[in-house]
């Protein structure tokens, strides 16, 4: 492909969390905007982190990483699985567009047993594979209760001015067929045996590590060399949206949280780094900088280091006055990669005001918080293709200082913003086309207001309708205050 940047433009969750079914498109459709932005507002425990859930679970899934095993946890408890549906849409020059549709659905594997049967698979590999996989078993001598990605979709749609593709699969794997369609898996891998052989026994990997079996290493591997060796244009253009899609999850897509299941926690600082500051998709990697504690990195990052905080500072300054932040360089170290010796360096991150410098780590809340962000709000205010996923956004931000930053990102910004939030300062703020709210309903657990006119408030409306439940599905489960007041007196009796 040429020239392109890629956007998520809907999203369907069923079976997790509490949220049984689910659809957002992220799309403003009351306005052109060439920032994309949704903020999702609602009571709590009515789904908005489950939103963040499913898109961190859709950057391991093309990052090719395993999903941790707590998400086994997060498969609703009246489902036997979860259904995940991404479409993306990817922008090439000025007409064509590639919309690109992904499927997947998660099990809770609780025997550990495999589905494909390991026959024809040399016992060398089935030892690799052994190796691979890690341990199975837990200290009980019981195998251990872990996520299956039952099955994967992948399909596209192709529109360039008047010629048009329809919608169609090209990959698709289930329990019961390694890949699909038949076609499309000559195409792109032929007919030889011994590369069926290899394609079996990754996606046994791909199963055993909870990991996507089109989006890993090996299978893109195995698809790239395929198509080196043959000239077939249609081959190489499977391979290269395959690739299109890793690079979105592995370098573009930043899922950020409070928890401790992979996402980015918002005591670190990512340092995107090999990124050119004019390169919609220069950036290779990301690092972690710890906002508390010293952070070992190796020595080629350190320039990079700097260089992230002095654009930092340049923001910053602007948001909390005479506030900056430096980097303590505490002296060289030796990190070991690979069983080799490397040289790396230890750091501090430090906050300066007032002329005085102590760790960053005896600043509040509020301003961590903001620090952690910044880097990768930097990065979707400039570069189209960057999606930032923020989970309570406000917590510890002023709000009138919350609503203008937002209000600059959505009017000026050009990239992708989906954040969840309590406080609605952002809902006077910003379009309401940016704006989508949860309901009780698990069924159907997020809508955008219909009926509001140009001249009414969001944020007062939104209120109104807590009270007197004028859209098709309630938004607030009433509670009783006598009741809290007797249970809160009774609780401490």
């Amino acid at each position: 492909m040429k020239d392109y940047y890629l956007r998520l433009t809907d999203l369907e969750i069923n079976g997790l969390k509490n949220v049984k079914n689910g659809k957002l498109n992220f799309v403003n459709k009351r306005k052109a905007f060439k920032a994309s932005v949704l903020g999702l507002y609602g009571q709590n425990g009515t789904g908005k982190t489950a939103l963040i859930d499913a898109l961190h679970i859709l950057k391991l899934l093309l990052s090719g990483k395993p999903i941790p095993d707590e998400y086994c946890n997060y498969i609703n408890v009246d489902s036997q699985e979860a259904k995940l549906s991404y479409r993306f849409r990817i922008y090439v020059l000025e007409t064509e567009i590639y919309d690109v549709d992904y499927e997947v659905c998660l099990t809770v594997d609780e025997q550990g047993e495999e589905s494909f049967s390991t026959s024809g698979v040399a016992e060398g590999e089935l030892s690799y594979l052994s190796e691979r996989g890690g341990n199975l078993w837990n200290s009980l001598g019981k195998k251990k209760r872990r996520l299956e990605i039952k099955s994967e979709k992948l399909s596209y749609a192709y529109t360039d001015g008047e010629k048009r593709i329809k919608k169609h699969t090209f990959l698709q794997s289930t329990r019961t067929e390694l890949i699909a369609p038949k076609k499309y898996y000559a195409l792109l891998f032929g007919r030889k045996k011994e590369t069926a052989e290899r394609l079996k026994l990754i996606s046994l990997m791909a199963k055993q590590n909870s990991q996507s079996l089109f989006f890993s290493d090996d299978f893109f591997e195995e698809a790239l060399l395929q198509a080196l060796k043959r000239d077939n244009e249609k081959q190489k253009f499977c391979v290269e949206l395959l690739f299109r899609l890793l690079n979105y999850g592995r370098t573009e897509l930043f899922v950020l949280g409070a928890s401790s299941t992979g996402k980015i926690n918002l005591g670190e600082l990512p340092i995107r780094y090999n990124a050119s500051e004019k390169q919609e998709h220069g950036i290779t990697g990301e690092y972690f900088l710890s906002l508390d504690e010293a952070t070992e990195l190796p020595e080629e990052l350190f320039p990079e280091t700097k260089r992230l905080i002095q654009n930092i500072n340049g923001v910053l300054e602007q948001i909390i006055p005479g506030l900056t932040i430096s980097v303590a360089d505490l002296g060289t170290i030796m990190l070991m990669e690979n069983g080799e010796g490397k040289k790396g360096r230890r750091i501090q991150l430090m906050s300066n005001k007032n002329s005085k410098e102590i760790p960053l780590r005896c600043e509040s809340e509020g301003i961590k918080k903001i620090v952690s962000v910044l880097h990768l709000l930097i990065g979707m205010y400039n570069q189209s293709s960057i999606t930032v996923a923020i989970d309570e956004l406000d917590a510890g931000i002023f709000e009138y200082l919350l609503g203008e930053i937002l209000h600059i990102l959505s009017e000026k910004g050009k990239g992708q913003l989906i954040f969840t939030s309590h406080n609605l300062r952002p809902l006077e703020t910003i379009d309401r086309g940016f704006i989508a709210f949860t309901t009780t309903n698990p069924e159907n657990r997020y809508i955008r207001f219909t009926n509001i006119k140009t001249t009414n408030n969001l944020r007062d409306f939104y209120f109104r309708d807590i009270v007197l439940g004028e859209q098709n599905e309630p938004v607030y489960e009433m509670t009783n205050n006598a009741e809290i007041a007797l249970a809160l007196r009774e609780a401490g009796e």
